[in-house]
């Protein structure tokens, strides 16, 4: 059997600087789509959410023929009170899955920022 992973980190850049300081933070709970096709063609939708260190995982196993070709993840929602506007790359992320069984492909982080940025910023 094949396995594969995805795995990415969700962010509030509170100050929306685009640069990460002392003041970002991890989202925990924010939610994150995960769409793959496999070589046989099939779709599959996954769903996660970020635990306390803003990591979220996607996982499968599967026989080598269904594996995964490609891949897009995309960032849903982020549950924080303040953070919940997105960055403007942030949008979603298109990739090839080509790793071998085992190995897990990282996504570049999805970054969120508050409606109001605070005073000391």
């Amino acid at each position: 059997a094949w396995t594969g992973e995805i795995h990415g980190r969700v962010v509030c850049d509170v100050c929306g600087d685009s640069s990460i300081g002392p003041e970002d933070h991890v989202l925990e709970g924010a939610e994150v789509a995960v769409l793959c096709i496999t070589k046989s063609g099939e779709v599959l939708n996954y769903q996660a959410f970020t635990n306390d260190k803003g990591i979220y995982t996607v996982a499968e196993t599967m026989s080598e023929s269904d594996r995964w070709d490609a891949c897009l993840a995309r960032p849903i929602s982020s549950f924080h009170e303040h953070c919940t506007q997105l960055g403007e790359t942030s949008t979603g992320v298109k990739f090839s899955y080509n790793r071998p069984s085992g190995f897990s492909h990282r996504v570049k982080p999805f970054v969120y920022s508050p409606a109001n940025v605070p005073t000391y910023c």
